[in-house]
Parts: C-alpha cells; structure tokens; sequence
C-alpha cells in the first residue's frame, strides 16, 4: 500500500471517529429532555430561559386552572360581607335598633383608611351603593339603593321590618383613595323589638314562583369554585322574551348563607338588547361556602319590578 493511500484512510478514520463524538454528545444532551422515569418532555429551546408560566412556578387553583389570569375571576375578593371594617374602609351607623312595623331610615357612612368619610364612589349596576336588609332567618330581603348627602352621610329607606334580628349590607367601590376601584361589602346588624317568630328555610329547590313567573335555576355549583349558572323565566309555561333592563342587566341575582347570613353577589353575563330579554339569562357564579343559600332574583316587566326567591343546596 502507498504512503499516499494510507494517508487518505488515516483521514477518513479520524472524520469517522469526529462524527461519532459530535452525535454521541448531541444524543447525551438530549437525553436530559426526559425525566427520571424515562417520560419525554416537550422539546425547548436550550439557549433560552424556562417560561414564568412553567408548571414550576404557576399557582395551584382548583380544576388546575389559574383564576388569578381570567377576567372576571376576582368578586370573591370582596369577602363574605360578614365585617363592617376591611382594609381601612368603615361602615359606621348610630342604629343599634329599629322600630318594628313601620317605615324607618337606616343612616350610615363609609370612612376611609384616614377616618374620614367617603365620598366619591365608583358607579356599578348603575348605582353608587347598593343596600341590603336581610332577617337572620333569611325573611324580609330588601334591596335599596340609598342617596348620600354632601357630607356622606346615607340614608336607607327601609319598609316596615317584622322582630328580630337584621343584617344590613352596604356594596360599594371608591373611586379615589387606597381603595379605588375595589369591591367592598360590609355589614352590621340591628335589632327590631318585639315577638320574633323565625321562619323555617324553605327547602332546596330548583323553580320558584313570583307574580305568575316561573324562574327555573340550572348549575351545579361548589363551593369555593367559580361556576356558570343559567336561569329561566316562563309565564303560564311560555317562555318570557320581554325582560326590561334593571340596573343595566335583566336581572339582579344575590344570595345569603343559611346560619350566618354570609353575601354574594352572583355577576349578570347576558348583554342587554333592549326590551328583549329572556328567557334564559347566564351568570358568574361563586358561592363561598357550602350549605344552603337563599338566592333572590329581581327582574322587570311592563314597568314593575319582580322578586322571586329559592333555596340553592351548594356542595
């Protein structure tokens, strides 16, 4: 053999050689892409970092999903409602009692993280609070929206209140200070003298009659959980198609905990269209707590406003 042929096979041999060591260390680095139990993992670009949203660092909710990145995921940051102070924000009011049997004012003010009172409140469902009275035995629901004077003093005016024990709730947002733009509920309870005769909670159910209407609720709801929720409204077995807006939606849905009188404020989905709503209306709902809720559900028509009320089972 030439000394020019075995030059040329030296060469080739050490190019050989030189192609295995290359793809042995290409095959080494990406055998690091499957883990301990030999499952492969998603190819990634080795020259950039891991993403933030890696399941390494993202939050635990609950369905594996990351409510904390959805809009609209956020009302049960609002509370239970069952506090009259929370981050510095006061609901303040001279009432310890009320007369029984008759209409009466309800007063009160909202201080700030300054002791000062409130003023300027954020509009939502077209009012800048939202009042409610509630017995401890869930009876008696009123829904009011209260006017403020200039020194921001409320005035609630309540229709007459049966003996017994009230909640009253105020739902309001700032809309200056440390607290603008979020969603407060607060509360304080009164008591009206005389015979309290509590009524026992209807049982659970999924209908309810109101003024001839018919409201039928569907959703399987957990607690702590955001769910949809849908309800419909039918009259005489028809299907109700002329809702009328009521606060900007076509219909009001709020509901209280059996035993504490706990609050939530289940969010309208369906967009207003005119007089031309139902029968079916969606809704965001999140019940905090499991156990009986009273839901009460306030719509419109012909100019009249509706109430009708049931009893949801949450597990």
């Amino acid at each position: 053999m030439s000394f020019t042929t075995r030059l040329t096979l030296r060469r080739r041999g050490l190019a050989v050689a030189g192609t295995a060591a290359v793809l042995a260390l290409t095959l080494a680095a990406c055998g690091s892409s499957k883990d301990s139990s030999g499952s492969s993992k998603p190819a990634m670009d080795h020259g950039a970092k891991a993403s933030a949203s890696s399941s390494a660092t993202a939050p635990s909710t609950p369905g594996g999903m990351d409510h904390g990145s959805m809009p609209g995921m956020d009302h049960g940051s609002m509370g239970d409602g069952l506090a009259d102070t929370k981050d510095g924000y006061k609901l303040s009011s001279d009432a310890g009692e009320l007369p029984a049997g008759k209409d009466t004012a309800y007063r009160l003010t909202i201080t700030g993280p300054d002791g000062k009172p409130v003023t300027g409140f954020a509009v939502d469902q077209t009012k800048r609070m939202h009042f409610y009275a509630i017995r401890s035995d869930l009876t008696g629901f009123q829904h009011i929206h209260p006017t403020m004077a200039a020194d921001g003093t409320w005035t609630a005016d309540l229709a007459a209140l049966q003996p017994g024990t009230w909640r009253m709730f105020a739902s309001f947002t700032p809309d200056d200070g440390p607290g603008k733009g979020k969603d407060f509920v607060l509360s304080r309870t009164v008591t009206v003298p005389g015979d309290a005769k509590p009524t026992p909670l209807p049982g659970a159910a999924t209908s309810a009659d109101a003024d001839g209407y018919t409201v039928t609720v569907k959703g399987d709801l957990k607690a702590g959980m955001a769910h949809p929720m849908t309800v419909d409204i039918s009259k005489d077995g028809k299907p109700v198609t002329d809702l009328q807006p009521y606060l900007g939606t076509y219909a009001h849905l709020t509901a209280f905990h059996e035993g504490d009188q706990a609050f939530a404020h289940l969010h309208p989905q369906t967009k207003v269209n005119g007089d031309k709503g139902g029968p079916e209306l969606s809704f965001h709902a999140m019940l905090p707590k499991s156990g009986n809720w009273r839901l009460f559900l306030q719509f419109q028509t012909g100019g009249k406003l509706h109430t009708a009320a049931l009893t949801l089972r949450v597990s």
